[in-house]
């Protein structure tokens, strides 16, 4: 009878150590798992504010002609970057100028770029003949 509680107390602890290898393999898949989740999640959120930081500029010149300033972008958006470039339109676009907005942002260690471009009417001197 001995012999068999011995057995017993071996099947139990080689049991255990499985049983704890298992569950330290599944802690660790689902650990990769989140991560990948997470980092997902901070692209797409860096994404949206390059976005909405571009067109906030684009309707910022669009309704003032001007740009919201430095000091309010960067309040409002502190990690991201912003270039603007305006050229004149061509063709059916003569009488207006086309607007860029470029946005650059980070997530981790991959870049985020964002170009946004709108045709701006350019307002006609009074008198002229439209």
């Amino acid at each position: 009878m001995a012999g068999k509680k011995n057995d017993i107390k071996g099947i139990l602890l080689t049991e255990l150590v499985v049983a704890f290898s298992v569950l330290g393999v599944l802690i660790g898949c689902l650990a990769l798992g989140l991560y990948g989740y997470a980092k997902f999640n901070l692209f797409q959120q860096v994404k949206l504010q390059c976005i909405s930081a571009a067109q906030a500029q684009l309707d910022s010149i669009s309704a003032t002609g001007q740009a919201v300033s430095k000091d309010d972008f960067e309040r409002l958006w502190p990690k991201i970057d912003v270039t603007l470039e305006q050229s004149e339109g061509t063709g059916q676009w003569s009488r207006m100028k086309l607007v860029r907005a470029k946005t650059k942002g980070m997530s981790f260690n991959t870049p985020v770029n964002v170009e946004l471009s709108r045709y701006i009417i350019i307002p006609q001197a009074q008198g002229e003949i439209q």
